[in-house]
Parts: structure tokens; C-alpha cells; sequence
């Protein structure tokens, strides 16, 4: 196999590589390994700092690949950001948006980024941390109820966006003049949620991995309490959260398929009558399609479990007056044990779970030699043999 400049089999260095990207909210550019595609439209998808997204018109046919630092127009002045995507795929990208390019003004790909350029935009970046730190400053003077999030310069360092959390409305109309006169730059003001906020600073969740809201997801579709109940997920608002402390976005991501197991089961609100008891929904096993019921309807008592379809059967039997002697229960020793074969030639994960046999020392084990043992059996006469007569 030939090896490929960028390492991972698309053939495009590793610049533009559509594989090896670093940005997040990054678009898999399932195209790349087709070069005839990328020259179908002057549209550029151009990503700025954290998620902030545009899409540019390079009408001067500016030789571009994904990873290229690039001017574009922006009001007033100019923007630096990178190229993130260029193609078809970004035409595709534009209609999922809703961007039409016929009602909307594109804005234009000036160059290629300069060193000069470079330059300005590393001096505005660096300035971003101080001037989040006195906006806060300036907001709790003026006793706003409202946090600023983050802060985001223009790559020219004419203007800055003030990312900021509010629960309500906000009058920021003194705020505004006051950031004018402190910070000498144009100003525009951008609301954002709790959810959003996570997603432009990043971390790492409870599972160990990326959050969603930084990696992947754009749209953040509202989570309520339901979704875990519909799952049985403990009610603990600790576990339940996130990390910008709403509810978790992927309480929603297995829901619908609950939903659809959940058809086949009974309705949690129904009793089953059997000639002893009357027993009432405690937990519900979606996975094993089995259904826990207690004799007491406020804490699991005598707890019985059956399936999903016995429920139904008893269920049906009340109906017509008819009460079954039990509930008959899932034993243990019905359940079928699974043997995992070894399909693909590795080691048993449980290989070192057998205890092995100690061998026993040589010191009690009997050594006699091989010579020792034929002379001994030519010296003594056996029982049967007689003395000689000498």
C-alpha cells in the first residue's frame, strides 16, 4: 500500500486532511477523497473562535484548502478565521442552515491571511481574558442581573463581542457606552444560553469524553424530567445535571427508543389482582422486558417480578372477573446462560480468574534412583522364592 501524505488514507495533505481536524463543531468532509468536488462552488465555510461559523464567497478564486487561515469581510474592517470546509459539501451545509444565498448577503473572502494580519489578530486574542475579567467588573458595578460568558475580538481589533447569560431581560443600553469608552472598540452585544456557554468553553464530562455541546452538537433541544423517568433513571438532580447545570442532553439521545419498548409494556397505573394480594407497579427492566410488582403501593414489599407478557395475560384475566392463584414469577434457574464463544482468537478476559493447582514440593515426594531400584530387587527374594541349599 502507497503511503499517503496525510496518514490517514484520503490522500490530502495533512492540512486539509478531512479527518485530522482539530476545530470543534468540525464538519466530516465525507467528499474529500473526490478533488472534482471541491471546485463545484466559490462558497467557504470559515470558523472563528470556539463555534462561531460563516460561510464566504471567494469570488476572486483564491487557491484554498481546509486548515488556511484566510481575511474575510466583515463590519467594520476584517475577521481572521480558518477554512473548515469547501465543496459541494459546504452548499449542503448552507441549505441544512437555511442559508439562501438569494435573500442573505454573502460576505467576501478577502485573501490569504499575512503575517501582518497574523500579527494584529494574536494582539486582539490576547487581550480577550483582561477584557472579560473589567467587563465583569463593569456589569456587577452597574448590579446587572447577567454574567458575561466570554469575549471575542475581530481579528483587525476593531470590534468585540461580549457573550453574555441572562435569565431576563437585560437594559445593557449604559453598559454598552461604558464598554465604549473603557475598552476604545466597537461593541456588540450576543445572549447565549447555559448550554452554549459549556459548549464554547469545553470540558469533560462524566463519561470520561469531550462534551457533546463542544464536540458535535449544534442544535440544543430543550431536556425535561420526563426523559429520565421514561429510562428509570434515579431522580438525583446531581447526576442528572451537566456541567453548565441544566439537564443532561444526552438524557435525550436513547428516549425514543424507550419509548418505543415502552408500547409493548402495560400501563404502570394498573393493579394486578390475584386471590391472595393485590400488587402494584415498583420498577419496570426494559432491557429484560420485565415488570417488578410489590404488594404495597408506596414502598416494594413482597416484591414479585414477571414478564411483560404475563402482566398483560393477568391484566386481561381481571378484566373478565378472573383472578389467577399467582404471579408466577422469573426464577433464576430459568433464565438461559449465555456462553460467549472465542470467535476471533483472543484470550479469555476471565483466564486468570481460575485458581491454579499448587504443585506439591519434591521434598515429599518419594526419588528413588533407577540403579537403587534394580538392585534392591535382586537382593530380596520374593516370598515364593526357596533359600538354596548352601
Amino acid at each position: 500500500m502507497g503511503h499517503t501524505l496525510g496518514g490517514c488514507g484520503c490522500g490530502i495533505n495533512k492540512k486539509g486532511c478531512c479527518r485530522n481536524s482539530h476545530q470543534k463543531l468540525s464538519t466530516f468532509d465525507w467528499l474529500c477523497d473526490l478533488p472534482e468536488t471541491h471546485k463545484e462552488t466559490d462558497y467557504v465555510e470559515v470558523q472563528f473562535k470556539n463555534t462561531r461559523k460563516g460561510y464566504y464567497l471567494n469570488n476572486t478564486r483564491i487557491p484554498l484548502e481546509k486548515g488556511d487561515v484566510v481575511a474575510v469581510e466583515s463590519s467594520p474592517g476584517h475577521d481572521i478565521g480558518e477554512v473548515t470546509l469547501i465543496g459541494r459539501l459546504v452548499l449542503l451545509q448552507m441549505n441544512k442552515q437555511h442559508i439562501n444565498p438569494e435573500k442573505y448577503e454573502i460576505k467576501k473572502i478577502y485573501r490569504k491571511a499575512k503575517e501582518a494580519d497574523i500579527e494584529k489578530f494574536n494582539e486582539a486574542k490576547a487581550k480577550e481574558q483582561e477584557t472579560m475579567i473589567k467587563a465583569r467588573q463593569i456589569a456587577d458595578n452597574l448590579k446587572l442581573n447577567m454574567k458575561i460568558g466570554d469575549v471575542e475580538f475581530q481579528g483587525d481589533g476593531n470590534k468585540a463581542i461580549f457573550y453574555y447569560i441572562a435569565d431576563e431581560r437585560v437594559d445593557f443600553r449604559q453598559l454598552i457606552k461604558v464598554f465604549a469608552e473603557t475598552f476604545r472598540v466597537r461593541i456588540e452585544m450576543k445572549q447565549i444560553g447555559a448550554r452554549q456557554e459549556a459548549g464554547r468553553i469545553g470540558g469533560i464530562g462524566p463519561c470520561g469524553r469531550e462534551l457533546c455541546c463542544s464536540g458535535w452538537m449544534t442544535n440544543f433541544n430543550s431536556v425535561s424530567t420526563s426523559a429520565a423517568r421514561y429510562q428509570d433513571i434515579s431522580m438525583n438532580p446531581q447526576k442528572l445535571a451537566g456541567q453548565c447545570g441544566k439537564l443532561k442532553c444526552c438524557l435525550n439521545f436513547e428516549l425514543d427508543a424507550y419509548m418505543d419498548a415502552m408500547k409493548d409494556f402495560p400501563s404502570k397505573e394498573i393493579q394486578l389482582e390475584t386471590l391472595s394480594n393485590t400488587y402494584y407497579h415498583f420498577k419496570t427492566d426494559t432491557f429484560k422486558a420485565a415488570i417488578s410488582y410489590s404488594t404495597s403501593p408506596n414502598f416494594g414489599a413482597n416484591l414479585v417480578t414477571i414478564s411483560a407478557e404475563r402482566a398483560k395475560e393477568i391484566i386481561a384475566m381481571n378484566k373478565i372477573g378472573f383472578k389467577p392463584d399467582a404471579l408466577e414469577p422469573i426464577t433464576d434457574g430459568a433464565e438461559s446462560i449465555i456462553d460467549y464463544t472465542n470467535a476471533v482468537g483472543e484470550d479469555s478476559l476471565t483466564r486468570f480468574d481460575v485458581k491454579k493447582k499448587k504443585k506439591s514440593g519434591r521434598r515429599n515426594r518419594p526419588v528413588l534412583k533407577k540403579n537403587n531400584q534394580q538392585n534392591s530387587t535382586a537382593k530380596q527374594p520374593g516370598r515364593n522364592d526357596k533359600p538354596s541349599a548352601n
